[in-house]
């Protein structure tokens, strides 16, 4: 008896704009389709991964282009980033970092590098806020 070789376990990386048409809901067309497929993330039956980068083009965009206050964004994508389907390695500074965000005048990258600091990992910046944010930093 032969056994089947198995399929590989799909992983979707979500971009920035699917993410914003889910939000904002201002898309037609796309839209539905960002939220029926966000739906399936949330409630497991697709596995997500969200980059970084990703994170951080959307709280721009929401910011910037859309005047969105910090804390309603940091709630959304945290909200977001504890769905069903989302496999994160790094969930939980992602998480750190827009609690971080949500509650300071702090830049999101800022925010990100001092929430993946640690003894072993170690900030290099001429940035002040690092001190603020408590990351393990050391002057250059």
């Amino acid at each position: 008896m032969t056994s089947r070789p198995k399929s590989p376990v799909k992983t979707y990386l979500i971009d920035t704009n699917v993410i914003l048409r889910y939000l904002l809901g201002d898309h037609p067309d796309l839209s539905p389709k960002a939220t029926a497929f966000m739906s399936a993330v949330s409630q497991g039956t697709k596995r997500a991964l969200i980059l970084e980068v990703v994170v951080v083009e959307c709280i721009y965009v929401l910011d910037k282009y859309y005047g969105i206050p910090r804390r309603e964004i940091a709630e959304k994508l945290s909200g977001i980033m504890k769905f069903a389907g989302i496999f994160n390695p790094d969930r939980s500074e992602i998480l750190e970092a827009l609690l971080t965000y949500a509650t300071s005048t702090i830049d999101i990258v800022d925010c990100l590098l001092a929430a993946h600091s640690s003894q072993e990992r170690i900030v290099v910046s001429f940035d002040k806020d690092m001190t603020r944010l408590k990351a393990v930093s050391e002057p250059l």
